[in-house]
Formats: structure tokens, C-alpha cells, sequence
């Protein structure tokens, strides 16, 4: 006769197995998103009188950083290792913190100002005892190539709008100027540049054949009296790669210069690349 007692226990027994191996996984996964709304209730109030940000969303190669974090490995490599690319990022480790504890208090006033930061939008989280370890980045999310026209128009209008007001580049004022026409030539002069920096991995205004920003448009067959030509990398938006040439006073300087009618601009991508992004605009008077 069968025991009925040991078949129920036995039965019980292959349900729990499956259950207790969950748990440690259900555990970790209870306390991150904890973890997660604590970061997002720093970034909700703001600090020292910079405004709150949009809350983080949780990434798993992210938490996959944060893991080898715990183990010693350094932040570059640890996002390197779990397969991240990132723009920029932040980490940090928080020692004892109490089973359910809330590390927003700590963030709040240890970290804000890196915690806010609306240009970080992912987070991964690990914790270990009572330690918890964060990575916030800003993830590598390139404009799309098919919008490079859109883009083109977007920062011509950023171009004109700053050029509309009067301000200063560095120590030199420079007056109100008439707005910038869109050039195709130079547009395609600045995407084959564009190209030539993100296949080479540089940037710099002297080509890899030795060449100006003048030679370069001369080549294309674009009569120029005037040149100018901004570059940069590593940034994804229109509106932060003119906001940065704003802020910079050679960069400015070119953006405000009167001289100047027309311009031309493009970007090119290379996700192999650390700077990932690579931004050419020309600047010119017709002759």
C-alpha cells in the first residue's frame, strides 16, 4: 500500500525545490527596485536650487555593472564587460545600509548634483549585505542617419536664434548678426569630413592627408571668399552639440562672425568608437 503521507511530502518537497531557488533571485530584484525609487525620489525634489529630473529606468547590463563594481572592477571596464556603451556615467557605493534601508538620505546629501543629472537616464543597482552599489548613466543613443537632414535644419535654427541676440564669446562682445542659409555644398563637404573623423577615430581640423577646412571646400569646387568650421564628438542632440560651441569662445566666435552667409553641417556614427558621434560644420562666404 502506498504511504500517502510520504507522497504528499514528497510532492510538497519537488514544489518547494523550484521556489527556494527563486527567492535569492525574487530578493535582489525586490531590493533594487527599492534601491531605484529611492534614486528617482532625489532626482523628483532637486537640490540646491537645481530642478528635479525625469525618474531613472533600470537596466540590466546596468545592474550587471554594478555586480562586477562589488567585485573590485573598475567603472570603465565594468560597462565594457557587461556590454554597455555609454556617453557618460556615475557610480557609487553606499556601506552600511540597513535591511529595507532608504539610501535616498545619503544620495540627497552626498551626491544630488550627480544624481539629478536629466542627461542620466539609466540605472543599475547591486547589493551585497549591507552595501548597495549604483551605476547612473546617460546611454549611447545616436541621432539616426535617416534624420540627418531634420537634424541639419534643427541646428541651423539653433545657429540663427543664437546669432539673432547679441552676446559674448569668451571676452569679445559680438553684435546681433544676419542668420546663416543652409549650403547642400557645404553640407556634403561636412558629412565627408564627418565620416573621415568617425572612421579614423580623431578629430581635428587638419584632415588625415594634411588638409585645411579651406582646402576642403576648395576641392568640392565651393568658391569661398570666408571659412569656418566647428567639429565635435561624443554628443548625441542638436541642441547640446550648439550649446557646447556656444560655450566654447572659438567655437562661438565662428557661430557669431558676420562674415559669414552660409553653412553646412552633418554627423557620423561609429558605434565602435568610445566618442561614438562625430559633428563637422562648415561655414563659408560665396565668392
Amino acid at each position: 500500500m502506498t504511504d500517502l503521507r510520504m507522497s504528499c511530502h514528497n510532492a510538497l518537497r519537488l514544489l518547494l525545490a523550484p521556489l527556494l531557488l527563486l527567492l535569492p533571485l525574487l530578493g535582489p530584484a525586490r531590493a533594487g527596485a527599492e534601491v531605484v525609487d529611492s534614486v528617482n525620489s532625489v532626482r523628483a525634489a532637486g537640490c540646491n536650487g537645481h530642478p528635479s529630473a525625469a525618474p531613472l529606468r533600470s537596466n540590466a547590463r546596468l545592474d550587471e555593472a554594478a555586480h562586477r563594481l562589488s567585485q573590485g572592477t573598475a567603472l570603465r571596464t565594468a560597462l565594457q564587460l557587461a556590454g554597455y556603451h555609454e556617453v557618460r556615467s556615475f557610480s557609487v557605493s553606499i556601506s552600511d545600509v540597513s535591511p529595507g534601508g532608504d539610501v535616498a538620505r545619503t544620495l540627497a546629501r552626498q551626491f544630488c548634483q550627480q544624481v539629478i543629472d536629466p542627461a542620466l537616464r539609466e540605472i543599475g543597482t547591486w547589493r551585497s549585505g549591507s552595501s548597495v552599489w549604483l551605476v547612473l548613466a546617460e546611454p549611447f543613443a545616436p541621432p539616426a542617419a535617416q534624420d540627418l537632414g531634420d537634424i541639419g535644419r534643427r541646428v541651423l535654427a539653433l545657429a540663427n536664434r543664437a546669432r539673432a541676440a547679441p552676446r559674448r564669446c569668451g571676452s569679445t562682445p559680438y553684435a546681433a548678426a544676419a542668420p546663416l542659409a543652409e549650403s547642400g555644398e557645404l553640407s556634403q563637404v561636412a558629412l565627408a569630413y564627418a565620416r573621415e573623423m568617425a572612421r579614423w577615430q580623431f578629430m581635428d581640423h587638419t584632415g588625415r592627408d594634411g588638409s585645411s577646412p579651406a582646402q576642403r571646400l576648395s576641392r568640392s569646387g565651393y568658391r569661398w571668399s570666408e571659412v569656418g568650421e566647428n567639429l565635435a564628438s561624443g554628443i548625441m542632440r542638436p541642441e547640446d552639440v550648439v550649446a557646447g560651441w556656444l560655450s566654447s569662445p572659438e567655437h562661438c566666435a565662428n557661430l557669431m562672425d558676420p562674415h559669414f552667409r552660409e553653412m553646412g553641417v552633418a554627423f557620423a556614427v561609429n558605434p565602435h568608437d568610445a566618442r561614438g558621434v562625430y559633428w563637422a560644420m562648415e561655414f563659408a562666404t560665396p565668392r
